[in-house]
């Protein structure tokens, strides 16, 4: 078993161990549901491998959330010409529930079925 895997989730690349919570850009996937994202590396305390074959990352989806309220505002001096409008992220919560299983394998019947 590895020590940390690098994953990456919409776009951006993150250092996660098993059991560990982050929150991420918004998934596609329902609350609840487990999903592989991409492994990128997997270390521990051997050197490390780049894009190891036949091992996944297994997460779950905990739930949706808003980030932090971000404020924006324009103003120009001697004008009274002020604007203000905000911004907030959507993001999923997300768990990593195991790191460096083995992908299961296909069987040859349904590779020839499809």
């Amino acid at each position: 078993m590895s020590t940390y895997a690098i994953i990456a989730v919409g776009g951006k690349q993150y250092r996660v161990r098993e059991g560990e919570r982050l929150l991420v850009d918004r998934l596609p996937h329902a609350e609840g549901k487990t999903f592989e994202p991409e492994l990128l590396f997997l270390g521990g305390e051997g050197p490390g491998e780049l894009s190891p074959k036949g091992t996944k990352v297994t997460a779950r989806v905990l739930g949706e959330e808003l980030g932090k309220k971000i404020r924006i505002g324009k103003y120009r001096a001697k004008k009274g010409y002020r604007r203000h409008t905000g911004y907030r992220s959507k993001l999923s919560s997300i768990q990593i529930e195991s790191i460096g299983a083995k992908a299961a394998r296909r069987s040859k019947a349904k590779e020839e079925v499809e």
